[in-house]
């Protein structure tokens, strides 16, 4: 495990700029084309993963989910997988036409880089994998994980009783507390959890005056309006406009990562922006944004959500990861192995200073034999929302608000 942890908290960089004028610079990643080539991969498969999510969401259900949390941890996996078995993966995670060395070495270089590029965010991503106690685990699949993925491996007697509180424990220390579980038990036949940790700490570029704040209504798609604490301000940001929706960019920091609007214009709805949501659509819409003074309004939310990834990722054609026929002798040679659960937990908390976001991908492995004027933008109503790395586009989160609670 590799933890890279960049300047924290707002009081502790304005100490450092006092004390030490050579405040950290920020920067884009520098990728080579695959890796770039691999981001663009993550990109389309978090689209999909996330059309698929909401396919099943209920229309008043908050959902966010981290397309890079699920891809490290199903990467991790993926070096375990062989035969039909990894040629299914290679699909579904876009994976088709990148050697394994050349996934390996860009996730690696993903995370060398994607954790110090704004002195004014602070992100972590950590990864693990905990095996049954005496279960026989390939050495090339450990070695390969924990040389670029800076796996933590370790081995632990699952039938403990405070087996579930220790891989628990990892996982909130390293989402600060805001993921506290991730497995609520371990099933006997379960012989293995790879687990990716993303946490995500940024301060608005232009935050939001507390004293702007004020009770405003929200308009639901189902159910009656209620009013809920809204944050306001006008500024210059990146704005761009279709039929379908208003689409407004919202910086962090040095504006290296931001959260991305999409609130739908008239009677569209979420689910129609979600019916033309694929790659080449994300490229045109984001690339069209432009700096225009806008009036902002935008509700104050916090939440916390828990999906089993199991439906969506055999829809998206990684079904026979899950069946008694999948082929993972490249952990254990006894070719028994099967992909038994996904769990995937998100938490995210948008205020008058900025973002805080954590998410958890645990996957468990079990033996089968078991203009001039401003423009307005007011966000009463649902919309969608992305937090990206915005050198290269990388989708870190993205979600669907229906209720704003706080």
């Amino acid at each position: 495990m590799k933890k890279l942890m960049m300047i924290c908290l707002a009081a502790m960089l304005a100490v450092a700029c006092e004390t030490n004028p050579s405040v950290p610079e920020s920067k884009d990643l520098n990728l080579n084309l695959k890796s770039l080539e691999l981001l663009e991969s993550d990109n389309a498969f978090g689209l999909e993963l996330f059309t698929e999510v909401m396919q099943d969401a209920e229309p008043e259900e908050n959902i966010m989910i981290s397309p890079l949390s699920v891809a490290l941890a199903l990467g991790m996996t993926y070096n375990g997988s062989a035969s039909t078995t990894r040629e299914a993966m290679e699909k579904t995670l876009r994976l088709e036409g990148l050697t394994q060395d050349e996934i390996n070495d860009g996730y690696k270089s993903i995370i060398d880089q994607m954790l110090d590029l704004d002195p004014k965010v602070l992100m972590e991503i950590a990864n693990s994998i905990w095996y049954r106690e005496g279960f026989e685990v390939e050495d090339d699949f450990i070695k390969t994980n924990e040389e670029h993925f800076y796996a933590e491996v370790q081995s632990l007697d699952f039938s403990r009783p405070d087996a579930t509180d220790i891989i628990n424990q990892w996982v909130s220390d390293h989402t600060n507390e805001l993921i506290e579980e991730i497995i609520d038990a371990i099933p006997a036949e379960a012989v293995m959890y790879l687990i990716n940790a993303i946490y995500f700490k940024g301060t608005w570029t232009y935050e939001f005056d507390p004293n702007e704040t004020g009770q405003k209504l929200f308009y639901p798609e189902e159910g009656a309006s209620f009013e809920t604490p809204a944050m306001r301000q006008e500024t210059k940001l990146n704005y761009y406009k279709n039929q379908l929706f208003q689409l407004l960019e919202l910086p962090y920091g040095d504006q290296k990562f931001s959260m991305l609007v999409f609130l739908p214009s008239g009677d569209q709805t979420c689910d129609d922006i979600l019916a033309e949501l694929d790659n080449d659509n994300w490229n045109s819409w984001t690339n069209n944004l432009s700096e225009t003074n806008v009036q902002v309004q935008l509700p104050k939310f916090k939440f916390e959500t828990f999906k089993l990834l199991n439906d969506p990722l055999t829809s998206m054609g990684m079904g026979i990861a899950f069946s008694d026929v999948a082929d993972f002798t490249g952990i254990n040679p006894a070719g028994n192995l099967f992909i038994s659960r996904v769990l995937h937990k998100t938490f995210i908390d948008v205020n008058e200073e900025g973002t805080e976001a954590a998410a958890v991908t645990a996957v468990e492995i079990s033996l089968t034999s078991v203009g001039s004027g401003p423009v307005t933008f007011i966000a009463d109503k649902p919309f969608l929302f992305v937090i990206r790395e915005n050198s290269t586009g990388s989708i870190l989160f993205m979600g669907k608000l229906s209720q704003p609670e706080y």
